[in-house]
């Protein structure tokens, strides 16, 4: 594994957001800022991007406010945890790092839409973009969740639907339901990375963001995000861009699709062994296919 060549804090108004950069900051050198999912997940399952320093591209991971390494605010309200407060969140770690003027994004899941959303506005030192494994829009995720809730094994749905509708979603039998549809459309290794499990953890320990934007679980969406997307906005995307997506997603080509339609320079890449987490289900395809890509970025 990669070690970080620094690790420090970024001021976010009265709170903080940690980040790790492996390689060297230069305004010369195009950096890779890697945004995680969730929301309320942390950088850990994504460390392993940190190899793409070896190509001379500084990598950059942070911990998005509420987790993680950066401030943790159990108290605050539910209206405190916005989109705008992400968006302003990245925009500030950019600035405090000096690469607003040349640097690439990379965003998992929801960290995808964040991402797209930043990049809609056209900043002006963004050379490229990576959406990886997230939907267009969470009303286009949650008609897709029906779809593959109807398709598992016989009772399984049912009893999510039972916790659901009880509000009984914290009980054990509710996570081990929950846990087969994550083997089937979130992780298909057994078992999984210890990285993965590292996020999982960080979650579990602080579920403020998680449970407020998202809900109890990944297809049971009951928070703020429930209405939310980006379609009306990628167009907007001026910078080339790479969508990435598992053949088993939860993200299914249904609500990956419109980034596809949408976007104007776009290549869609699915990867036909994996579900939501590509970059350690098939992770010799999709170093390649990553690497080819920041290649073509970074370097002309």
């Amino acid at each position: 594994m990669f070690r970080p060549t620094a690790k420090g804090v970024a001021p976010f108004g009265e709170f903080r957001t940690w980040y790790r950069v492996t390689g060297e900051l230069s305004p010369h050198r195009t950096a890779l800022v890697v945004a995680h999912g969730g929301p309320g997940s942390t950088h850990d399952y994504l460390v392993s991007l940190a190899a793409l320093s070896e190509l001379g591209v500084p990598v950059v991971h942070y911990d998005q406010i509420g987790n993680g390494g950066s401030s943790h605010l159990p108290d605050a309200p539910a209206d405190f945890w916005t989109v705008e407060l992400f968006l302003a969140e990245l925009d500030n770690l950019v600035r405090h790092l000096g690469i607003a003027g040349n640097y690439m994004l990379f965003g998992h899941s929801w960290g995808g839409l964040l991402v797209a959303k930043h990049a809609s506005t056209a900043p002006a030192g963004l050379r490229g973009l990576v959406i990886a494994d997230a939907p267009a829009s969470y009303p286009l995720w949650l008609e897709q969740m029906a779809v593959l809730r109807a398709r598992l094994p016989a009772g399984v749905n049912e009893t999510l639907l039972r916790h659901e509708a009880a509000g009984t979603t914290d009980s054990d039998e509710y996570h081990a339901a929950t846990r087969v549809f994550y083997d089937r459309h979130m992780c298909r290794l057994d078992p999984w990375p210890r990285e993965y499990q590292a996020s999982f953890f960080e979650m579990y320990n602080d579920p403020t963001v998680y449970s407020t934007m998202n809900g109890p679980s990944e297809f049971h969406v009951i928070g703020s995000l429930r209405d939310w997307g980006v379609t009306d906005c990628v167009a907007g995307i001026t910078v080339p861009t790479l969508l990435i997506s598992g053949r088993h997603d939860e993200a299914t080509p249904e609500t990956v699709r419109p980034y596809a339609e949408l976007i104007p320079d776009v290549r869609w890449e699915i990867f036909e062994n994996s579900s939501h987490v590509p970059h350690l289900e098939e992770p010799e395809r999709f170093r390649d296919v990553l690497t080819e890509y920041v290649k073509a970025v970074a370097f002309g």
